[in-house]
């Protein structure tokens, strides 16, 4: 697959009290994201609670995605477990819904040896013809892979085609795309450090950021791919202090508060998230007018 651009991240609606997933506000955030001109659309990762869900929403969630994208732009179904086998029934359920690619993430109570990773790895790949982005973001998993490590296992592993990485460490990229050639594709999952990576190579960059500033990310990184360096340097600029506060704020918590504040209500974050305090909502509405 070759898979290049803005990869949206819908957040998971929930009804008033927070005990069920509303699909149907699940399919109005799909059609923000269309509307935002995204290339690819990944469901169930962090900006979509997918660690606070049932198996049963879960699934849900992955089948009502591909059915309402209904095959407009690629689908990407995030998968990040505790257990292989657990992982392994998840992807197999990806591919028999119709998702185009799962994004697999190692996640540990454990440290992790790489031996135990890539085991991981393999045994999802090989239960699943689905292609596979490697997704590191030891901040919410657990587990660091290193650049090389990465890369060996787009070597060994047929299916894996492609990194996201999500460290925050430019110099990571760099690595990637040096020790590679330039021949592995890699996202970025820093919402912060999107012209950097971008500009170091990155194929795309994977972001909730379209949910409420519409196609702003797809405008960067058209203008970066176009060798328009100024004005990619001022759209960035203009989404920099949005796209920090997302992160710092809690992507769930400050994606639905922001939603809400545009008038579609997807629910708060389940607990234990909180959403967002009267302070935090105040400084967000102000940065999305600003963005308007």
């Amino acid at each position: 697959m070759n898979l290049t651009g803005i990869i949206g991240y819908p957040v998971t609606p929930f009804n008033q009290d927070n005990k069920q997933v509303d699909l149907d506000k699940l399919g109005r955030v799909i059609d923000v994201l269309l509307e935002a001109k995204v290339d690819a659309i990944a469901a169930l990762g962090s900006a979509g609670e997918a660690a606070y869900l049932s198996e049963a929403e879960w699934k849900q969630v992955a089948e009502h995605t591909v059915q309402h994208v209904a095959g407009k732009v690629p689908v990407i179904i995030g998968i990040a477990e505790l257990t292989t086998a657990q992982a392994v029934n998840y992807a197999q359920h990806a591919h028999q819904i119709g998702a185009d690619m799962i994004m697999l993430s190692p996640f540990s109570y454990y440290k992790l040896s790489e031996a135990e990773i890539f085991q991981h790895y393999h045994t999802v790949a090989s239960a699943s013809p689905l292609p596979i982005m490697i997704y590191n973001n030891p901040a919410t998993c657990g587990v660091d892979m290193s650049p090389a490590f990465m890369l060996s296992m787009v070597e060994r592993i047929r299916t894996a085609i492609m990194i996201k990485e999500s460290t925050g460490d430019i110099q990571r990229m760099h690595k990637i795309y040096t020790l590679s050639e330039g021949k592995v594709p890699f996202f970025n999952g820093c919402n912060h450090m999107a012209l950097e990576a971008l500009n170091a190579g990155a194929s795309g960059w994977c972001t909730a950021a379209p949910c409420l500033i519409g196609d702003k990310p797809k405008q960067l990184f058209d203008a970066i791919k176009q060798g328009e360096n100024e004005k990619a340097q001022a759209l960035f600029y203009q989404q920099y202090e949005f796209l920090e506060f997302i992160v710092s704020s809690g992507l769930a918590a400050a994606v639905k508060s922001g939603l809400a504040l545009q008038g579609m209500d997807a629910g708060g974050p389940r607990k234990p998230l909180l959403p967002l305090n009267e302070q935090a909502q105040q400084q967000l509405q102000g940065m999305l007018i600003k963005l308007a």
